[in-house]
């Protein structure tokens, strides 16, 4: 599927310009953990180009550098999801070199400790900052040069299924057929306001900002997709999330039993396998959850 050259792609060779027909993936914090696995899983699978994308250029040439070891072939280069600046470098990038790009992995986010010390108000900034506005730039950037039949994967959470959100009211704005991507920066901006003034279990958000920020992505993708539907002409992009899974990694304290090779096979179900699948939810067995009932999975 990922090897064969589409008919609308371009060669062309200048002294200013090379564009070649490759297939080209991009995974964002993919210097660790599941992001690193995921790189590791395209490199063996993807038949392209794979960028393996981090903040930090030490951290991320040094991820590249141990996969070259194995044996694997990833390109590396720098991205701070936070800054604009640094997105559309990349976009630059990836119009210049390659015309574009065929998947994106959007794996980077944080998460607060359980003993963290600061405010609530500071970790709902920051985790909102991070996991929902700053990937939904990276998507505002680098979805004009998705190629058509393109894929996303957006890594969500067991935390980000619908049914985590406390309030009935919420759970029905957030799941509103209507909703738009302006509407649901307005329920996140909300969230973080509430946290400020000291009433977010008072209007039914819950107690974990990460939680907040993983729904989001979850009801952003389902948005995404919508959109992406209505374009015209139509590019066939899919868009869908994952729970990757309870994974050892520095997020999860390193408590979980699984690896993250594990943590990686229902995202790379998504990049790779997954047949007529969009805005849909999926579990870390790659099987597609309801994102909207009444409970999650076990």
């Amino acid at each position: 599927m990922y090897g064969v050259i589409k008919k609308d792609c371009l060669a062309v060779t200048s002294a200013a310009i090379t564009i070649t027909c490759q297939k080209v993936a991009v995974v964002t914090g993919g210097n660790k953990g599941i992001g690193y696995a995921i790189v590791k899983g395209l490199c063996e699978k993807f038949g392209g180009v794979v960028y393996l994308t981090s903040r930090d250029v030490s951290r991320g040439e040094a991820a590249v550098a141990n996969l070259k070891e194995l044996g694997y072939k990833p390109e590396f280069h720098q991205l701070e999801i936070n800054d604009q600046s640094s997105i559309t470098k990349l976009k630059n990038h990836l119009s210049q070199k390659h015309g574009g790009f065929d998947l994106l992995i959007n794996n980077a986010a944080i998460a607060f400790k359980n003993d963290a010390t600061e405010p609530f108000a500071e970790q709902a900034e920051k985790t909102l900052a991070v996991n929902y506005f700053s990937t939904l730039r990276v998507c505002e950037i680098l979805f004009p040069i998705l190629k058509n039949n393109a894929r996303v994967v957006n890594l969500s959470s067991s935390l980000g299924h619908l049914s985590r959100i406390p309030s009935a009211d919420l759970r029905k704005k957030l799941n509103d057929p209507q909703l738009t991507v302006s509407k649901l920066n307005k329920l996140m901006e909300q969230f973080v306001q509430d946290a400020k003034n000291n009433r977010w279990q008072e209007a039914g958000w819950g107690n974990s900002t990460y939680v907040v920020s993983k729904v989001g992505v979850s009801a952003l993708t389902k948005v995404q997709q919508r959109d992406l539907d209505n374009e015209k002409p139509n590019r066939n992009i899919s868009v869908n999330s994952v729970h990757p899974g309870y994974v050892d990694t520095g997020m999860s304290n390193h408590k979980s039993p699984w690896t993250i090779e594990q943590g990686a096979r229902a995202p790379l179900f998504l990049a790779l396998e997954a047949l007529n699948l969009k805005g849909a939810y999926v579990w870390s067995d790659a099987t597609v959850v309801q994102w909207d009932s009444d409970k999650a999975p076990a």
